[in-house]
């Protein structure tokens, strides 16, 4: 027994036998547990559906990095639609992911769980434009992307409860402006990557293909400034750090290419964006 116990305070109740009482004292039949038991059963549902969603967003952000890994390569091997159709075949297996994402979202707020998915989806977007691009030398679009986002599930894939016989049922998943917009920020890294690569083999027209298409989205970006979503304007530093190291490239060639051997020029370049890269961490 303490000092202020023995004076006439209370001696103070554990708090495991408090809780008994409280337990105890409850009405687990009253509307009011009922109501609680209700929404914890909601609050359960939703968690796990928000971490089967970042499971799959995470296999998406993999394998579409794998995917971009692989583009890579046409710099540097001599049949580019052989790793154009490689690359056809991953995209799809990263689409039947998505197909699930849909599924799990059937019924639900599409906002609600935007954060689970929005990784793989904006790495999803970098790797299908950067296939795109090498294929056409264009920017894809939003409408063209979503369009090979709808899935189509048969007949026996479905419970009779909910579809007529033989009636196909229709899955689509529609990528939010907004993941479309970093998507492609993303993706102006990887164009400075492979410019800088191109070189290295002797390629001296990407370059200044990339440069322009590069300008182009960075004017697109500019339209947009501090108007749009916060992540967007943080992408447009990125953005233009990749473009001033195309065009530093570009200017390289133009000035001093006919001086530099062209199995040195990437050695050279990669020297430069290393200087570049120090002087911005610097500054």
């Amino acid at each position: 027994m303490s000092k202020r116990e023995g004076e006439g305070y209370p001696r103070r109740m554990k708090t495991s036998q408090k809780t008994d009482d409280r337990d105890t004292g409850a009405n687990l039949t009253s509307p009011v547990m009922a109501a609680f038991k209700v929404f914890q059963q909601e609050l359960d549902t939703k968690h796990d559906k928000h971490e089967r969603l970042v499971k799959l967003s995470r296999d998406i952000t993999i394998e579409s990095k794998r995917t971009i890994f692989l583009l890579h390569r046409v710099t540097s091997v001599p049949d580019v639609e052989e790793v154009l159709t490689e690359a056809d075949l991953k995209l799809d297996g990263v689409r039947l992911n998505i197909r699930m994402i849909a599924e799990e979202l059937r019924g639900e707020d599409l906002h609600q769980f935007h954060r689970a998915f929005t990784p793989g989806i904006q790495e999803y977007v970098e790797a299908v434009s950067f296939h795109h691009f090498i294929r056409h030398r264009t920017l894809i679009s939003l409408e063209e992307i979503n369009t090979k986002l709808v899935f189509v599930k048969e007949p026996e894939d479905t419970p009779e409860s909910q579809q007529p016989m033989g009636t196909p049922q229709v899955l689509t998943f529609q990528v939010t402006p907004t993941d479309y917009l970093l998507g492609v920020a993303d993706l102006t890294g990887e164009l400075m990557r492979m410019c800088i690569s191109s070189v290295g083999n002797g390629d001296m027209d990407t370059p200044f293909q990339v440069s322009m298409f590069l300008r182009q989205i960075h004017d697109g970006f500019s339209y947009i400034g501090n108007t749009g979503p916060y992540e967007v304007s943080k992408k447009l530093h990125t953005l233009r750090q990749s473009l001033s190291k195309v065009e530093d490239a570009c200017y390289t060639l133009k000035v001093r290419g006919s001086e530099i051997p062209k199995h040195m020029l990437a050695d050279v370049f990669s020297s430069r964006t290393a200087m570049m890269d120090q002087d911005e961490g610097m500054a």
